[in-house]
């Protein structure tokens, strides 16, 4: 449900203008039929839209709408609606919903004269004439959208074709849902089965754009619409349940006048109002709730001047009445993405009944009930004194409906589209993810890194890594939360960004449209390689290991120390401790004892050790901090004292091996990077261990051999440096410790 639920009310009825009910329409009738007034008088059916658009905009020019009224009455004149009203009464009702929103005259002008191209003679070039070129471009998207086909077969074309029309301007599409209020509110008229089809399209395809669009006025009055047609008995009691409350004491009321008190002693100017919910927002908070109070019938309006009385109040709430934290959301710094701006928050009052208050500045209002109507003209030039700062970056329509327009010419599939549109449609719960560089990102409810990654970087998001969610390394199929820092890695690499792409498990962690739409272009534009096939054609099977190895002769550029073999088939070159140097360079206080590294975490200096004698003699030596020291330890292993001998303190004149661990995001010529930043830091690849992909990771494990000691740090550094690399350890640490 959207973050906000206002009365049925429209927004302009508010300041007492009534809403074109049926005695407006006989009334509109009537003065349509006696034709137009004479020359430099409104006519008196255009009369009223005329005193509701000088409210929002006082020095608007009302000539143009008496204009397009003389030519949309005579056009229309003789044609009936199937209520028995004269057409002309249609545009006048849509004419005058917009201008109660606060449309400019331009969007005015072309909702009169909408329907006049598809059902008279009138031409676009006539109204381009008269009019000029914005007028007739608005005219011609409502136009193509009254020829969309909204049957059931055709729901897969309709978006698009929508979108197609609306273009660059989000006024079309306004027109577009005021025809659909007022043909919903006349709808009583048509067959019970056709009543029940436009109110399901209306669910389906209109409401969820005016909540996008943010015209929470339209969307709320819509959604009672429809409730009442397509589930007639739900609606009927809660019509009822409402009537019931409505003749008893309102405990809003009560609050309201406790919170104009409280505001009025701090010196706080305001409004408070009582906003009813209407009857959806009832049904769906009683389903949630159980058994509803008079509290959750509404909730309470705080309306002041600007963004810091905002907060004034809500500080004055917390102090003066008992909070409920877990219903605090603060969607003035962090705005929804159709515009929504608003604090949200509830108290408990004098009797413990807890009030949901919002709280928002007059503008945030208008914004909130009439989404982008209410930011006027998107090409008009304004100084910036009128509009919210950052309300919207591109002034000819919001960010989402830019999307939709990027995703329909991306997705020649029309299905395919219309599964990513209806599911994206659907959500009515946002997150905010924090981004590193200190912006945010607004996401459905459920994205993923995935996710993220497209929509900050749109196809470019092929060469993501990885990610680091709150600081800590994460797979890109990490669900995010409201309120997490995100810092997405991409490949830096020109050889990387080049061959990385998205492989198929991303499509099981992308929620967004965005996301899947370009993942799958990616891998129909990319396929994967088909197995290689014998002379008969089948393909030919290569033997499966759990781990890919790659011995010292296979590393590039590298060659194995003479006198060792390589390992075989499938099996990693075991160390051979203290090969070619039986005391390791050890002294150990064990006298005639044979000295041996362990292979647990392969000790160099100047690491601190210890040793256990083992069988044969021999004592093993351990870095202290191995796990190997406490298992020998808790079975009661006498420790034998070890020590590095004189002289080997790890500055040269050694030959070492050491066992590293490498954890890095999964990325083409991984392996090839790593071993040639080993050979330029003089270690040999003895054996190399490459285990399977997990969740985009990979974990490599090398056994080096060191003719110095001392450039273990620099060689793990080199390494860690590596694109794709996020840790490297030393054998001896403990798995859980080398992958957290």
């Amino acid at each position: 449900m959207s973050a906000e639920a206002t009365d049925q009310a429209p927004f302009g009825r508010r300041r007492g203008l009534p809403r074109i009910d049926l005695r407006n329409l006989r009334r509109f009738s009537r003065a349509a039929l006696l034709g137009p007034a004479s020359r430099g008088r409104l006519p008196d059916a255009i009369e009223h839209v005329a005193k509701v658009h000088r409210v929002h905009h006082p020095g608007a020019d009302l000539d143009v709408l008496r204009k397009a009224y003389v030519l949309a009455e005579s056009s229309h004149r003789g044609q009936m609606r199937k209520s028995g009203e004269p057409y002309i009464t249609h545009p006048l009702a849509v004419t005058l919903i917009l201008a109660e929103l606060g449309a400019e005259t331009t969007t005015l002008t072309a909702s009169l004269l909408h329907d006049t191209v598809e059902d008279t003679d009138v031409t676009l070039d006539q109204v381009g004439e008269q009019f000029g070129e914005e007028v007739r471009y608005l005219v011609d998207g409502v136009t193509k959208l009254e020829k969309v086909d909204y049957g059931a077969a055709a729901e897969p074309e309709t978006f698009r074709k929508m979108l197609v029309a609306t273009g660059n301007d989000v006024r079309v599409m306004s027109i577009k849902l005021a025809d659909r209020l007022h043909n919903m509110r006349t709808l009583g008229v048509m067959r019970p089965e056709k009543q029940a089809r436009i109110a399901k399209v209306t669910r389906d395809v209109l409401i969820p754009l005016a909540e996008r669009l943010g015209v929470q006025a339209l969307k709320t009055e819509l959604e009672d619409l429809v409730f009442a047609i397509l589930h007639p008995e739900e609606y009927a009691r809660t019509r009822e349940l409402l009537q019931a409350h409505a003749e008893r004491p309102d405990p809003l009321a009560r609050a309201a006048e406790d919170v104009r008190k409280v505001l009025h002693e701090a010196g706080i100017t305001a409004e408070v109002l009582v906003r009813p919910r209407h009857s959806v927002s009832v049904y769906r908070v009683g389903l949630k709730r159980g058994e509803l109070t008079g509290t959750d019938l509404g909730r309470l309006l705080v309306l002041v001047t600007d963004d810091a009385d905002c907060y004034a109040v809500l500080g004055e709430l917390h102090t003066c009445f008992t909070p409920v934290i877990s219903e605090f959301k603060d969607f003035i710094a962090v705005p929804k993405f159709n515009l929504y701006q608003s604090l949200h928050t509830a108290v408990a009052g004098r009797d413990g009944e807890v009030t949901e208050v919002l709280i928002r500045t007059h503008q945030m209002h208008r914004v909130a009930e009439a989404g982008v109507i209410a930011l006027g003209n998107p090409y008009a030039p304004t100084d910036g004194a009128d509009a919210p700062e950052g309300e919207r970056a591109d002034p000819t329509r919001p960010g989402w409906l830019s999307r939709l327009l990027d995703w329909q010419s991306a997705t020649p599939d029309p299905d395919i589209f219309w599964t990513s549109l209806r599911d994206d449609l659907a959500q009515d719960r946002e997150i905010t993810v924090f981004r590193s560089d200190g912006g945010t990102l607004g996401l459905p409810a459920g994205a993923s890194c995935v996710d993220a990654a497209y929509a900050l970087y749109g196809e470019d998001a092929h060469s993501c890594i990885g990610a680091r969610v709150n600081g800590r390394i994460a797979t890109l199929s990490t669900v995010l939360r409201d309120g997490d820092t995100l810092q997405l890695l991409m490949a830096s690499d020109a050889r990387d960004v080049a061959s990385h792409g998205p492989s198929p498990e991303w499509l099981d962690h992308a929620r967004t449209p965005a996301a899947r739409i370009a993942i799958n272009r990616w891998l129909a534009a990319h396929p994967a390689p088909q197995p290689p096939q014998d002379e008969s054609g089948e393909a030919a099977r290569e033997p499966e290991v759990s781990a890919a190895r790659l011995s010292a002769q296979e590393a590039p550029g590298r060659q194995a120390p003479q006198g060792r073999q390589s390992p075989q088939s499938g099996e990693a070159a075991a160390p051979a401790a203290g090969a070619g140097r039986p005391e390791a360079g050890i002294v150990a206080d064990l006298p005639g004892a044979t000295v041996r590294l362990a292979r647990c975490c392969t000790p160099v200096p100047p690491d601190a050790i210890t040793g256990f004698a083992v069988r044969g003699g021999a004592v093993t030596v351990h870095r202290e901090q191995c796990p190997g020291v406490a298992r020998m330890t808790a079975a009661g292993r006498t420790a034998v004292g070890v020590r590095w001998a004189d002289g080997n303190d790890g500055d040269g004149g050694g030959d070492y091996r050491v066992t590293l661990f490498a954890e890095a995001f999964s990325r083409p010529h991984l392996l090839a990077d790593l071993t040639e930043a080993i050979a330029a830091e003089g270690a040999e690849v003895v054996a190399a261990a490459v285990e399977p992909p997990r969740e985009q990771r990979v974990r490599h494990t090398y056994t080096l051999q060191l003719p110095d000691a001392s450039r273990l740090p620099t060689l793990m550094r080199a390494m860690r440096n590596v694109p794709g690399v996020y840790d490297v350890t030393r054998e001896g640490r403990s798995m859980a410790a080398a992958r957290s």
